[in-house]
């Protein structure tokens, strides 16, 4: 199935330069994330919101077709129906759902039977980490037939992690060649989600510029984090990636999506983050093609405050 992606843009170093006030971006993201209005309705409101742009996530070494099945399950059906239906229209009902799964590529046929199984392959997408995830050391040619067989096995979005060693010596011309052979690997395909691994990245300055060459390379969405570096998806990192994804779209006219991954545990961190979208990119973005959580986490707590929210207000 043809999707419609990003298009590849010529590399431009000019769009690089940039000059960051780290005192001003941790002001600036703490006050456009701040919403302490939310309590008893609106609480369980924005929960279910969080839980539709969630990709639910497993990845672990010692993951096997039964849990990704039952990953897929919670995915697909996260409350029994009679628990919601007085809450909310039944035309809604069959759309609280996760946005994605997201698995390893020997873990992706497993997910594509389940959600067949559930007649769930329209609703979910099935996300796929690549590229020699997390670390990326790997050959080139490894990274991109990694791509290929994840594709074929039913992956319709693909979370490539970036080549970090060529970011921290400055050859953002590298990282863009590379992204754009893997954004020609997913062809038209499944859409690209670029890692740029921010706890290793060195600078806010850095995070900038890979989010930029990512972007001119063709990427759908940047994503914070693997999940697996000691700092993960922050909000003045988002703050960051958004000014990249603002500036970008007024450049080029060319609309990217944005995924924090790791460290988005709870509704009031999922609320904090959707929080500073409204007030930055707008409510536009609030939807599971332009904003995603990486999470393996986060939907225990959604569906704690979901009950709790429902239980005081019956």
């Amino acid at each position: 199935m043809e999707m419609e992606v990003n298009k590849i843009m010529p590399y431009d170093a000019s769009v690089l330069k940039v000059n960051f006030s780290l005192p001003e971006i941790n002001k600036n993201a703490s006050n456009l994330s701040q919403n302490s209005s939310v309590t008893g309705y609106y609480e369980v409101a924005w929960a279910l919101k969080a839980l539709t742009l969630t990709d639910l996530t497993t990845l672990a070494g010692d993951d096997t077709a039964s849990n990704v099945r039952r990953l897929c399950v919670r995915a697909s059906l996260p409350f029994e129906p009679q628990l919601l239906e007085k809450s909310i229209e039944d035309s809604l009902l069959s759309d609280i759902h996760c946005a994605a799964v997201c698995v390893y590529p020997a873990r992706v046929a497993d997910a594509y039977q389940a959600l067949k199984q559930y007649g769930k392959l329209n609703d979910i997408s099935i996300a796929a980490v690549a590229t020699g995830f997390p670390t990326g050391q790997y050959s080139l040619k490894s990274r991109l037939e990694e791509i290929s067989y994840a594709i074929e096995s039913g992956a319709t979005e693909i979370d490539i992690v970036i080549n970090r060693q060529l970011a921290l010596v400055g050859d953002w011309e590298g990282v863009y060649n590379e992204v754009v052979q893997m954004r020609k690997a997913c062809g038209n395909r499944a859409h690209l989600k670029t890692i740029l691994a921010i706890g290793e990245l060195g600078s806010m300055e850095n995070v900038y510029k890979a989010s930029m060459v990512c972007m001119l390379a063709g990427a759908d969405f940047i994503k914070t984090s693997t999940g697996k570096e000691a700092v993960n998806a922050t909000l003045p990192v988002g703050l960051v990636m958004i000014y990249a994804i603002q500036k970008f779209k007024r450049l080029t006219g060319q609309i990217v999506g944005l995924k924090p991954a790791g460290g988005v545990r709870t509704v009031r961190d999922a609320i904090a983050w959707m929080t500073l979208i409204k007030n930055t990119l707008g409510m536009n973005w609030l939807k599971p093609e332009l904003f995603r959580f990486g999470a393996s986490g986060l939907l225990d707590d959604i569906e704690k405050v979901v009950r709790e929210g429902i239980a005081k207000h019956v």
